[in-house]
C-alpha cells in the first residue's frame, strides 16, 4: 500500500510546490493551501458516486456525453464550486496570483485522490503514465479556471459574472476535450502529445498574465 500512496501522491504534490512556488510577491499560508487541497480530496467522492450512477443506470453512453457531461462537467463544477463559495472571498484571496494558486491546490487535491484509488484499483504500473497525463492535466485547467477567478476578483467588476462563468466554462471544454481523446481507442496518443502541449503552453501563459496583473496590482499599492 505504500508504494500505492506514494506513487500516487507524490506527482499532484509536485506540481503543487511548482505552482505555489511560482507567487513571487506574497506567498500563500500553507495551512490555507492544505485546506484547499483538501478541499478537493473531500469532493472526490461525491463526484465519483455520481459518475457511478451514471455509468450503471447508462444515462450517458456516447463517447462525447461521458466525456464531458459524466467526466468534465461534474469534477470541473465541482471545483468551481468550492473555489467560489470557500475561497473566493477568503481574506487570503488578496493578490491576482491567489487564485492560480488555489485553483490549482483544489484541483490537485481531486487529481491526487482520483489517482490514489486508481492505483490501488488498478496498479502502481500506470503510476507514470497518469502523472503526465491526468495529474498533470487537472493542475492545468486548475491555472485556468485560477486565472479567470483572478480576473473576475481583480479585474473590471462589470465583467465579473462573466469571468466567473468563463473560469468554469474554459475549465470544462477542455477537461472534455481531453477526456474525449483518450476515448479514441487505437490513435488517441497522436492527439493527446499535441493537445497536452497546447495545454501547458496555455496554462502557462496564464500564469505570466496572472504575474503581470499581480505587479501591477503592487505597483498600485505602493
Amino acid at each position: 500500500m505504500i508504494p500505492i500512496l506514494s506513487a500516487g501522491i507524490a506527482p499532484g504534490l509536485a506540481l503543487l510546490v511548482f505552482f505555489y512556488l511560482r507567487d513571487h510577491y506574497e506567498s500563500e499560508p500553507i495551512v490555507t493551501v492544505v485546506k484547499s487541497f483538501l478541499y478537493g480530496v473531500i469532493i472526490t467522492f461525491p463526484v465519483m458516486f455520481l459518475q457511478y450512477v451514471l455509468k450503471e443506470e447508462q444515462f450517458l453512453t456516447g463517447n462525447a456525453s461521458q466525456a464531458f457531461l459524466s467526466a468534465a462537467g461534474p469534477e470541473e463544477f465541482m471545483k468551481w464550486f468550492v473555489l467560489y463559495f470557500l475561497i473566493y472571498t477568503h481574506t487570503h484571496f488578496d493578490q491576482p496570483f491567489d487564485g492560480i494558486v488555489y485553483a490549482t491546490s483544489v484541483s490537485l487535491g481531486f487529481a491526487t485522490a482520483e489517482n490514489v484509488l486508481y492505483l490501488a484499483t488498478h496498479g502502481v504500473q500506470y503510476a507514470f503514465i497518469r502523472a503526465l497525463l491526468p495529474v498533470s492535466s487537472h493542475a492545468l485547467f486548475g491555472v485556468i479556471m485560477g486565472y479567470y477567478f483572478t480576473r473576475a476578483k481583480f479585474g473590471n467588476k462589470k465583467s465579473e459574472k462573466k469571468m466567473l462563468v468563463f473560469a468554469f466554462l474554459a475549465s470544462f471544454f477542455l477537461h472534455g476535450s481531453f477526456d474525449y481523446i483518450l476515448f479514441i481507442q487505437s490513435t488517441w496518443m497522436y492527439y493527446i502529445i499535441p493537445f497536452m502541449l497546447f495545454l501547458w503552453w496555455f496554462a502557462l501563459r496564464k500564469v505570466k498574465k496572472a504575474h503581470l496583473l499581480t505587479e501591477a496590482y503592487h505597483r498600485l499599492r505602493v
